[in-house]
């Protein structure tokens, strides 16, 4: 296993993909003896793209992303969870006074969205009952975030573009809720993780691990062992929680660094590697919902049930 490994996120500076990020500065992977390198990889269809093209070996990103590359589950698996349930809040301009939980505030807004990302904030809405052409709501990429800007970490853009006026509100991770927040210029009006959002919606996607059936077969031992790593990290995080500021110091922006352990603590309760049946039935009828799936792929297609005996070791 002595081979350079690539692990792609599509948003570094940010909660939604920190235990992956935080296996790679803590060293956790290096423990299980993979030498992995963390890359940046933006959108997250990008991600799942080099991963079917093998110029990486894992990716940290949403789920039901995988499908962009991998049809069907043709070619790929989830390993783990890195946290569990969709992780995306709904923010939108303080200024417009919005109110936590009324999505009336949506109507003839422009809401600002990364590609596949957007899609659970389309369904969600669908699902309680709006329509996106009637309620003129506009979901689209955030200026300076559209596919091909390269790299960008999408919570701090999106924040950026609601402080500046660019967007009304925005759907994206808790670090770029917690900037827009703090600094006054947003307000959370959707926490899904936290109950917030229509029935089911929990389940539409999570942040996971993933990998080529290539990996898992040729070489399992590497995927044994990078599930090993994020459960020891979680578990690292959850018995000491200063560490991720320590892995924020290390990546990250002076303000962002400071913020980190704050949005990690208030996601312990989700960190837990386990991928549910409920789960995938649920990201399954996600995914056919919003047509990225036409199956029913089983448990066994979707997740590498071979290395589910370490998500709890």
């Amino acid at each position: 296993m002595s081979r350079k490994l690539k692990l792609a996120v599509p948003d570094l500076i940010s909660n939604s993909y920190f235990p992956a990020a935080a296996a790679v500065e803590l060293a956790f992977f290096k423990r299980e003896g993979l030498d992995v390198d963390l890359e940046l990889i933006f959108p997250v269809d990008k991600c799942y793209a080099a991963l079917r093209d093998g110029t990486i070996d894992f990716v940290g990103g949403s789920a039901h992303s995988a499908l962009s590359a991998f049809p069907e589950w043709k070619g790929a698996k989830l390993l783990c969870a890195q946290a569990q349930g969709m992780y995306w809040f709904l923010v939108m301009r303080a200024d417009i006074n919005p109110q936590k939980g009324d999505l009336d505030i949506i109507k003839g807004r422009n809401i600002g969205a990364a590609p596949w990302v957007n899609m659970g904030l389309q369904r969600l809405l669908i699902n309680a009952g709006y329509d996106l052409e009637r309620d003129q709501i506009r979901i689209a990429p955030v200026p300076g975030a559209a596919p091909g800007s390269g790299p960008v970490n999408f919570g701090l853009t999106a924040a950026k573009a609601l402080e500046d006026g660019k967007i009304d509100g925005f759907w994206a991770n808790g670090m770029g809720t917690e900037v827009a927040v703090t600094r006054g210029v947003g307000k959370v009006v959707l926490d899904i993780r936290r109950g917030d959002g229509p029935k089911g919606c929990f389940n539409y996607t999570m942040a996971s691990i993933a990998t080529s059936d290539v990996i898992i077969e040729k070489e399992p031992e590497i995927a044994a062992a990078a599930v090993r790593a994020i459960v020891a990290t979680q578990k690292a995080l959850k018995a000491d929680v200063s560490l991720a500021t320590k892995v924020g110091r290390a990546l990250f922006p002076e303000q962002e660094a400071g913020l980190i352990a704050r949005l990690i603590e208030r996601d312990l309760p989700y960190f837990d590697a386990s991928i549910t049946q409920d789960f995938v039935s649920g990201m399954n009828q996600f995914s056919r919902e919003v047509g990225i799936l036409k199956g029913d792929p089983s448990f066994e297609n979707v997740v590498a049930t071979q290395f589910s005996q370490f998500w709890t070791a």
